[in-house]
């Protein structure tokens, strides 16, 4: 099989990965962004100003990441993925005030209009397909929700997309297979490949219900952060 699974088979073969490397999956984030990722995490939530009146969904939760941030800003939390073991190693380090499911991102287990919040980390690649998941977001958002979304990206400048492109492309993946699992360090900068353009994915939460659609930039475009509203 190659590196990036075939359509019917993305589900199973993603969810089986991120059982594979949840034990090693928090220091390989922390080993691969330089620890960068956890502030993007926070400048996001600060950004959507979370607060104690919110009731926030981390959507593809992985190991709470997330969860974590916007509950020590005093927000109910629910964390849900259709990873098993992510799910258990969420367990352990999340507060139980935290809600852990399991659960999939097509089909929430959550009533409409029931959440304020809803952040997600590096997933978008990930789903079987994005759009759909918008939906849903959108669906289970209250009028007025905000939405969060971090992701890798590409940078502009020539230089700094040379550079990343190596560094992401050859060193990630040996990275991964001395430190975790070489498939899923191969998987990770090929699924970029399963990304929107930018004005595809602004039409695709602006059909899902959502405007006031903002891009934010990390260290020259490595990373991104997408914002929006429910309509």
């Amino acid at each position: 099989m190659g590196v990036l699974p075939k359509a019917h088979e993305k589900a199973e073969v993603v969810r089986t990965m991120f059982d594979r490397i949840a034990p090693s999956y928090d220091r390989m984030n922390r080993i691969i962004t330089l620890g960068l990722d956890q502030r993007w995490r926070r400048s996001l939530i600060a950004k959507l100003e979370v607060s104690n009146g919110d009731t926030v969904l981390d959507l593809a939760c992985g190991t709470g990441d997330f969860a974590v941030v916007a509950q020590n800003r005093g927000a109910r939390v629910i964390a849900l993925d259709f990873a098993g073991a992510m799910l258990l190693a969420a367990q352990e380090r999340c507060p139980a005030s935290i809600t852990l499911t399991r659960g999939d991102a097509l089909a929430l287990p959550l009533a409409s209009e029931s959440i304020s919040v809803a952040v997600s980390g590096f997933a978008l690649r990930n789903f079987v397909a994005i759009s759909p998941v918008l939906e849903e977001l959108g669906r289970v958002l209250r009028q007025g929700g905000r939405l969060g979304l971090l992701e890798v990206d590409s940078p502009q400048s020539s230089m700094l997309r040379l550079g990343h492109g190596f560094y992401f492309r050859k060193v990630v993946p040996v990275l991964g297979a001395l430190l975790s699992d070489g498939r899923a360090y191969r998987y990770l900068p090929a699924s970029t490949d399963y990304l929107p353009s930018d004005q595809e994915l602004e039409e695709m939460l602006e059909s899902a219900g959502f405007k006031s659609i903002e891009k934010q930039r990390h260290l020259g475009g490595v990373a991104q952060s997408i914002t929006a509203v429910r309509a």
